[in-house]
């Protein structure tokens, strides 16, 4: 019992589960396959949706009414309290990700690994805010320090402990689970409108 609940807390916690995030994940992801069944059971009956990704392995679990790239909604309410409060800075980002992520596929490009993750500069990241999305980065180095590390807890990213904004060579890694939270209508209608509204939170990630 004390197993499943940590596994429960960490998904209310961060709402995302990824087994090569570290140790811990790993064991609560492997836990987490085993009981999958009785996990759904016990999100489901509280209108949350969990999701398992086989190929990218990783578990996502969804608020009530949350909207879900490639899943058809369910007929519940949503509820905005449950939703990641995320600055306006972090909903771009998340677009450009998802903008070079598909951008990368389609091309079918070297810098994408076998474990389905597409390696970038930061660089890459900042034009593509700038030009795609219409919104730069922000202006100080700490603000845009804070904004890879709230990427990064969001498990959408990830980098080495000697990763520098400043260093041309340095790779980051955009993971699969950024299909999760951004779909492709989200982008083309971000794309379309020419940038991005100055919203306060977003849906789909249960905290």
């Amino acid at each position: 019992i004390e197993r499943f609940r940590e596994i429960v807390t960490r998904l209310f916690a961060y709402g995302i589960i990824v087994r090569d995030e570290d140790g811990v994940e790993q064991r609560l992801y492997d836990d987490a396959r085993r009981i999958e069944n009785l996990l759904a059971d016990y999100f489901s009956l509280a209108g949350f949706q969990l999701n398992h990704d086989l190929k990218g392995e990783f578990y996502r679990l969804y608020a009530p009414g949350a909207q879900i790239p490639g899943v058809a909604s369910n007929d519940l309410d949503p509820a905005p309290s449950l939703r990641a409060r995320v600055s306006p800075d972090f909903v771009a980002a998340a677009l450009a990700l998802r903008f070079l992520y598909q951008k990368c596929l389609m091309e079918g490009g070297s810098n994408l690994t076998d474990e389905g993750e597409v390696l970038i500069r930061f660089d890459e990241l900042a034009a593509t805010l700038q030009t795609q999305i219409k919104r730069p980065l922000p202006d100080s180095a700490s603000d845009r320090d804070r904004l890879l590390k709230e990427l990064k807890r969001h498990r959408l990213i990830q980098f080495s402990a000697a990763f520098s904004m400043t260093d041309e060579d340095a790779l980051m890694a955009i993971r699969q689970t950024i299909l999760g939270i951004i779909s492709e209508d989200a982008l083309a209608a971000a794309l379309e409108a020419g940038g991005v509204e100055p919203v306060e939170e977003t849906e789909g990630v249960a905290q």
